[in-house]
């Protein structure tokens, strides 16, 4: 709940303008260790900073992958697939509606076929029918006549749909990664490294990942039973980029398993062998296949594809993964280029509208920051969260009028909050409050009755209060530190593009003081700057910044390379501005 009122002599957005700039901790002994194993000594300390301690966590060749073995019941679904196949049995994957769930299921079908397998998808209408495997979803699933129903990035949650299924004759495999809930689903087969008793090391894998490793296990068994010939067992390497595409867009933790799955995405789609779906979403987005980086899958692509999702139906984005026709994949790919620009328009007036009911607010009265308008739209609602948690570091909820009487809410948290187990917290203690809920520790999707809307902002306050801390909610810039004249040149910038960054082994960015030598407004809303520090000159953008700048700054920046009339030159990225210690 926020309350209160504004800061006196403060704007509202003054009050968040100068969050503080912290240094990552470098450990020396890993830098050094990493320098004499041949890398440069500014990567070396960014990579020590990330818990990187030896060489070998860097590897991202397949050798180093984890083995599907550990992942429980992997082999178990592998072999009821290897039968299935066999047997002829009709499987329906069960998609979701974001990018995660979209690449999962792209990742099945295509996988499954090139098996044998005969298999169709359907993904729900998130305005019909809501996430997962709900009853009314079987029922639609079942006019298709399946022997097997196959979940992908959903389904642990879906204790009445799958006893629905159940009911109807049809087996569930469940293929998920979100947290489970106090009771299973009784499903034929369970494949999420999140569930009891599944040692798999990796808890990170996305939707996508998880359906990857199912794969896996799949291929072994067939070729355990010379059902495998190596042309068929080759093409999983064709559904790469796709798993890349989802762990990114997904926002999960990048270790090293992650890494080295997104990793040999990338080198895929830069070598030219990436689908048409992929290719055909980079081009109307301009962006080069020779030289994507895992940010342009999550700011570029990723944004694309969920616009389907959220505005329309995700089959539409599905479809342009499936395709192996360029030509369609491009004119499906222009649709949701469309949609996109149609959803930015929309988070626009939806972020102008909560700022404008905040604007009478002290947002530092409260620990948590819950909004409904019943003019938002229910497909948008997740991003306005994620964009008001930036701005105001505190666990955001918002929600839209799903039906009548029902409001459905999407939430996004800070690092000290784990969203999933605070709502699961309020629904043990108001066991009527929250009709259902489900997520993980940054991101959490729920519905609740519009008139328990203000009980929940009551009690969702409550808990976030006793799991968050002051400290928690102070707004920091984490950051690399100073970079030395070795550091800050063109093949520095063009190392760092190439690696994989992400959530949990979060870009680089460093700070430093530097005088303002020029600066010019270009494309109307972003600031051209020519820096110079100790002497070095360097160009640096500012982009959706317009206003001048003092003559001295500090800046929080990355380092880009800007490519003009063919030739390439470091650019700053600025990200943050200051005035210097003492000015």
């Amino acid at each position: 709940m926020w309350s209160g009122v504004k800061l006196p002599g403060l704007t509202y957005s003054e009050q968040f303008a100068m969050p503080q700039i912290t240094y990552r901790v470098i450990p020396e002994a890993s830098a050094k260790q990493l320098v004499q194993s041949g890398y440069p000594g500014t990567l070396a300390k960014i990579f020590a900073a990330r818990g990187i301690a030896a060489a070998a966590q860097l590897e991202t060749t397949f050798a180093q992958l984890l083995p599907f073995n550990d992942l429980k019941n992997a082999q178990e679904m592998a072999c009821l697939l290897a039968d299935a196949i066999r047997d002829r049995q009709r499987i329906l994957v069960i998609a979701d509606y974001d990018a995660d769930g979209a690449t999962a299921c792209t990742v099945a079908v295509r996988g499954l076929r090139a098996f044998g397998a005969e298999v169709d998808f359907i993904v729900p209408n998130r305005f019909e029918y809501g996430y997962g495997l709900t009853p009314e979803i079987v029922q639609l699933a079942a006019l298709r006549k399946p022997d097997i129903l196959l979940t992908v990035d959903n389904g642990i949650a879906s204790v009445d749909g799958v006893r629905t299924a159940n009911a109807l004759g049809m087996r569930v495999f469940v293929t998920d990664h979100h947290l489970p809930g106090d009771t299973l689903p009784e499903a034929a087969c369970i494949v999420n490294p999140n569930q009891p008793g599944c040692t798999f090391p990796c808890k990170n894998l996305a939707g996508v990942g998880v359906m990857f490793y199912v794969l896996l296990a799949l291929r072994a068994e067939l070729r355990k039973r010379g059902e495998m010939p190596e042309e068929r067992g080759r093409k999983l390497l064709e559904l790469l980029d796709l798993v890349a595409l989802g762990t990114v867009a997904d926002v999960v933790k990048l270790d090293q398993n992650n890494r080295i799955l997104v990793h040999q995405g990338l080198q895929r789609i830069r070598a030219g062998r990436g689908s048409p779906g992929i290719n055909a979403l980079l081009q109307v987005a301009k962006k080069s296949p020779a030289k994507v980086s895992s940010t342009d899958m999550g700011f570029t692509v990723g944004p694309r594809l969920n616009a389907a999702g959220r505005l329309d139906d995700m089959s539409l984005g599905i479809n342009c993964l499936l395709t192996d026709d360029a030509a369609r994949a491009l004119q499906i790919a222009g649709e949701l280029d469309t949609l996109n620009r149609e959803r930015r328009s929309i988070e626009t007036d939806m972020q102008d509208s909560a700022l404008a009911s905040l604007e009478s607010i002290n947002p530092q009265s409260g620990y948590s920051l819950v909004l409904f308008d019943p003019n938002w739209h229910q497909g948008v609602i997740g991003i306005l969260a994620s964009r008001l948690k930036d701005r105001f570091h505190r666990p955001v909820i918002a929600f839209a009028q799903a039906s009548e009487g029902e409001l459905k809410g999407s939430g996004r948290s800070i690092a000290g909050l784990h969203l999933r187990d605070a709502l699961d917290l309020v629904s043990k203690r108001h066991p009527a409050l929250i009709r259902k809920f489900g997520g993980h520790a940054a991101a959490a999707g729920l519905s609740i009755a519009e008139l328990d809307f203000e009980a929940f902002v009551t009690a969702f306050e409550q808990v976030a209060s006793e799991l968050l801390d002051e400290r928690d909610l102070e707004q920091r810039i984490e950051t690399d530190g100073e970079l030395d004249s070795d550091g800050m040149t063109l093949e520095m910038a063009r190392l760092l593009e190439e690696q994989v960054w992400g959530q949990g082994f979060p870009a680089p960015q460093f700070c430093d003081n530097f005088e303002v030598l020029s600066q010019r407004v270009v494309g109307e809303k972003h600031l051209k700057l020519r820096l110079a520090k100790d002497g070095n000159l360097v160009e640096a953008i500012f982009f959706g910044h317009a206003d001048p700048l003092p003559d001295r700054i500090r800046i929080v920046y990355s380092l880009g390379v800007n490519e003009y009339n063919g030739s390439q030159t470091l650019q700053l990225l600025v990200r943050h501005w200051q005035h210097p210690p003492g000015n």
